[in-house]
This record gives structure tokens, sequence and C-alpha cells, in this order.
């Protein structure tokens, strides 16, 4: 095993391809549980332009037509899924196993107040639920994606929502020519409640009686017979369609305001956490049984036509958990049938407590979310600005979720994204004047911890190639193909002189190199995917923490060390009394424990070593 793991790092050294022997270590496609994945996430309009005739997705007119100005960070760049495909042996070559990519379905093109006009580029503008969005290519484009894919052995998860849709629906109290002139100019309606503005009143509360006999949504309600009580959707605000746009929106069912919210922007405490539009966007009534129901068969045609390998679940906070008690199980049941037994299935919470989170797996009944617990303690200890403490007691809570450690393991562990930033600005932002060379270091590091430690590992792209972001959101949103936006060509990247106004898919970068070969690491040592974590170490006061993985079959120990401090850490610490001599997975491991049940090294500054025990 240590010669081919061997051979794998001087492949990745070499930049040579890695033939079979990387994924040889992996089950079959079909057998490889969630944990086994590293998973690279791309917006597929910033990652390669494969495709130059789509970049306006066979719309005329100007960019508030078509969306498409490679000039603004806020329109489409160019980026489509012939690029993607066309990129595979990078994505590949850094070590990932399967690839998520933000939602490819058909987007209004452009939505937002005159003069803040935007674009759907990153695909969460939905109008047609069932098809490709133009821009990106076509359903044919999409299935020889994953097609491709499936044949180098990697997985293809989609990014998809139930919360809402582009925005369609108007509100004429606040965008109808009798608006108030302040109303129009944010193109935004305040949130009006349902106890002020009940589902049977137009209007406030002592309205006109409208949909007489509909008992409400709480949970008991929520059946077709009581939803069928619900005809009228102006409770809280006059609703109506512009013409242009009565029929845009598919499944037909999703063109009738009776299937939406309709109570004006969230606010984002309280009801309207769920019952609020988010931004503006359309919210979708997820309570009503019919848009269950619908979204279900959505989802599940996604599944049959393109055999696809997970579901990445956006915004699952902003809907109510009986959503998911169904939806959740029928899509599980449903992949079992397409020959899909490991179904991926994880939703976007934007939370940061772990008992927060934990309530998605238990109360919704979503298999796993995304991981922010872990993201924000590994910025904190990273950048240098809270103990490792901070992350061994995260690691503690980890029974809080489903099934404990087993639902921990399969939560997808993340840096940064598309929405929060990068994970090199904010390890910049909390060390000014930080040298290049200490930065690269500190990335590797975060890297590593997300390698190493439980959960299912999800690189951003870009930051492979030291992109470091100027903020959130559309900050953080910079192409891999030469950009033409000043936001961000006149980024300083790390680790290399290149700019983002180049061509940045270079497997020569360390950044790259050094993922590559701890995805490697991570492949062929089934502890580092499954195995039972144990906290050995973990600094109240420094940045030192040292945890082990267990192999699942004979208990063998890997023992993972971890610097955030600038200085080398010397430390000592307890580990399996069997283990007497050590073998280096890497860096510098002493060979032989300094008592039974003890075992002594020292961690480089800002830096990690992984050392297997031999028995």
């Amino acid at each position: 095993m240590m010669r081919i793991f061997v051979s794998v790092i001087a492949a990745l050294c070499a930049g040579t391809a890695l033939a079979g022997e990387k994924s040889s270590a992996l089950p079959p496609l079909a057998d490889r549980a969630p944990e086994d994945e590293i998973i690279y996430f791309v917006l597929p309009d910033r990652f390669e332009n494969g495709d130059r005739a789509n970049d306006r997705g066979g719309i005329e007119g100007t960019r508030l037509d078509h969306g498409f100005d490679p000039a603004h960070k806020g329109f489409y760049q160019g980026g489509d899924l012939k690029g993607l495909m066309q990129r595979l042996d990078y994505i590949q070559g850094l070590g990932a196993t399967a690839i998520w990519l933000a939602p490819v379905f058909k987007n209004k093109p452009v939505q937002g107040p005159p003069g803040r006009e935007s674009s759907g580029y990153h695909g969460y503008w939905i109008t047609d639920f069932l098809d490709v969005d133009p821009h990106f290519g076509t359903r044919a484009e999409f299935k020889a994606l994953v097609d491709a894919a499936h044949a180098r052995g990697m997985k293809v998860y989609m990014d998809i929502i139930t919360n809402h849709t582009a925005d369609v629906i108007k509100y004429a109290e606040c965008s109808g020519p009798n608006a108030p002139e302040e109303l129009r100019n944010n193109a935004a309606c305040p949130y009006r409640s349902e106890g002020e503005y009940p589902y049977t009143t137009r209007g406030a509360v002592d309205g006109a009686p409208i949909n007489q006999g509909f008992l409400g949504t709480d949970p008991k309600h929520l059946t077709a017979k009581n939803f069928a009580h619900l005809t009228d959707p102006d409770w809280a605000y006059t609703t109506y369609v512009p013409d242009a746009e009565k029929a845009i929106k598919n499944p037909a069912w999703l063109n009738d305001p009776i299937y939406y919210t309709n109570r004006g922007d969230s606010f984002w405490e309280g009801e309207s956490r769920t019952t609020g539009d988010f931004s503006g966007l359309d919210d979708v009534m997820t309570t009503n049984p019919r848009v269950v129901a619908g979204f279900i068969d959505i989802y599940k045609q996604w599944i049959s036509d393109f055999k696809v390998d997970g579901f990445r679940i956006d915004t699952a906070k902003h809907v109510n958990p009986e959503f998911w008690q169904v939806f959740a199980p029928a899509i599980l049941d449903h992949a079992r049938a397409q020959g899909i037994p490991h179904f991926h299935m994880f939703g976007e919470a934007y939370e940061f407590e772990p008992a927060h989170l934990a309530k998605f797996t238990t109360q919704a009944g979503l298999p796993a979310v995304l991981d922010f617990a872990f993201q924000g303690r590994v910025r904190d200890v990273v950048a240098g600005e809270k103990p490792a403490t901070t992350l061994s007691y995260l690691f503690e809570t980890d029974a809080v979720y489903a099934e404990g450690f087993e639902t921990a393991k399969q939560l997808p562990t993340f840096l940064g994204n598309h929405d929060m930033g990068r994970f090199a600005m904010f390890v910049k932002q909390a060390n000014p004047g930080i040298s290049d060379a200490e930065l690269v270091s500190r990335i590797e590091l975060g890297h590593a911890l997300m390698m190493f430690s439980r959960g299912v590992p999800t690189i951003y792209y870009g930051d492979e190639q030291g992109f470091v972001s100027d903020g959130n959101d559309q900050d953080a949103r910079e192409t891999m193909f030469p950009s033409a936006t000043a936001v961000y060509t006149d980024n300083d990247l790390a680790g290399t002189d290149a700019s983002v106004a180049t061509s940045n898919f270079d497997p020569a970068h360390p950044i790259y190199r050094a993922i590559a070969a701890m995805a490697a690491l991570r492949t062929a040592e089934p502890a580092l995917r499954h195995g039972q974590q144990l906290t050995r170490h973990a600094d109240h006061d420094g940045g030192a923490l040292v945890i082990s993985r267990l192999d699942p079959e004979d208990q063998g120990e890997i023992v993972i060390a971890f610097n955030a401090g600038d200085t080398p850490r010397p430390l000592a610490f307890p580990v399996d009394g069997r283990a007497t001599q050590w073998e280096s997975l890497s860096g510098d491991c002493p060979s032989n424990s300094a008592a039974i049940g003890a075992y002594h090294l020292t961690i480089p500054a800002t830096g990690y070593i992984v050392c297997r025990a031999e028995y």
C-alpha cells in the first residue's frame, strides 16, 4: 500500500496523469458512500467558456435582455457545460471525485430595480425547473457531462431549489402605478405577518372574508382537503403577474400565485424565515401538498433522466420542516430505485451553531447539511484568532446530529463559498500585511483540516489557484478563464504571479499540488474517510490540534497534527498503546513512540503532519 501511495504522490508532484492508481483505492461508483467523496464546487458560468455561441443564451438585445456582460461581475461571463466537460482532467487531477454544480436550470436572464439590475448567471432565479439554461447549454450537453464524469468514476451533484423562483409575481401596493415612490425604487415590499394579514381576509385582519374554510398552515392542517379552500392569493398584498411573464414558469402550475406565500420580503426572523420572499424572489408555499408533490416530481425526473448522484439543497432553512419530511425519503427511495443507493442529499442552512444545523437532520429529516459550524471554526483557528479548542469543542457536539458521528462524517465541510467569500480573504483580513508564503501555508493548513477530519471535504473552485476575493457574493465569483472584470483582474493571487486576467488552470500551482497530495492520501486511507475520530490534544491558548482517525476494520490509528501557530510546536499526546512504531504519510514523523501509549512530535509552523501507526 505504501509503495502505491508513494507512486501516486510522485505522479502528482511530477504533474503527470494518475491513470488508475488513485481511483483504485475507492469502491466502485455505485458502492461509494458520501464520505468517500471529495467535492469540487463550481459555478458553471465562472469556470470555462467552451462555446461562445451560447454566451447570450440565444437572446437578442442588450445586456438587460440577455444578461451577458463579461466586464461586469453581476452578469453572465460565458462559462458553460462544454467548458466544464473540457476541464474534467483538471478537476480529477486535483483529486476531486464529485462535482457539485451551481443550478443549471433555466433562469430569468435579468432582474432588479432600474440601475441595480444583474443576471441569473448563478442559477438561483429559476423560471423553468425542467430545462437547462441556454447560457450554459442544453439538456443533451448536461447528459454528456454527467456521462463523461461517470465514465471517469466521478459523481455529479445538482444544486436544487424548492424555496423560491425568480421574481415574477408583483404586489400592486409596492410596484403598481399607485405604489409609494420609495417602494417602487427599492423594489421591496415589507413583510406582512399571518397574524395581521390572515389567509382568510383580504388585507388586514378586519378585511373582507376570503378563503372561507381554510384552517391555516399549522402542521396538522397540511392536507389537500384544507388547501382546496385556498383559492384567493391576495391575503396580504394584491398580486399580479406582468402579461409577458404570465406563462414563463415551468411546470405550468408554478405560474399560479396561489402556490406562493405573497407576504413581502423576509426579514430573516420568526415566521418570515419560511414565509417571506427571499430578497424579492417569489416564495413558494411549501406547506401546500400540491407544491410538495410537484417538487418531488420535478427532481425525480432529473434523477431518472440523468442519473445524477446527489442534490445540494439551496435555502433549506427557509422551508418548513414538514416539506423535507416528505421530500427527502421520496427522493432517496426514487434514487435507490434508479440504481443510486448512496444518493448524497445535503441542505444549506446558513447557521454556525451545531444545534441549529442538527435540527435539519433530526426534525426535518434531511440526511445531511453543509457544515457551516466547521467553516466558522476552521476560519477562526487557522487565521490565528481563536485557540484549537474552538475545533475540538465542535467535534464533541457531533452527537447532536440524527445519527451522531455517522451523520457528522457525511456533512460536507468547506472553507469558503460563493456567498460568504473565499477562505484566503478571511485569512488576509485577520492578518494584515501577511506574506504570500504564510498566506499559502495557511490556505493549505485549512484544506488539511478539511481533508483529514470527519466530513466530506468540499473545495470551492479557484481556491486551488490562490483566488482571494475582495468580499462576499459577487466579489467571490471570479472566472477561471481570462476575466475582463476589473474588480477581479486587480486581485493579487496567493502563490503565483498570475492574475484573474489570465487562464488559471495550472496543475503546477503550489496550492493545487498540495491539495492533490492531500486528496491522494485521503483516497488511499479508509481511516481518513470512514474512521472514528478522536481528539488527542487541543491547545486552549494556542493553535495546535491533534486528532486520530481509526481504521474502520482493524482500528489502526492515523494521527494528524495541525499547528496554526507561527513557530514549530513540540508536543506529546496519548495514542493507542499498541502503537510503538510510526510511518510518515506526510511530514516528518518520529519512527518510535516516546513511551507506551504516548507519542511525541514537532509540528511545523502553520503546517501539519500525518503519521500512521505500525503494530
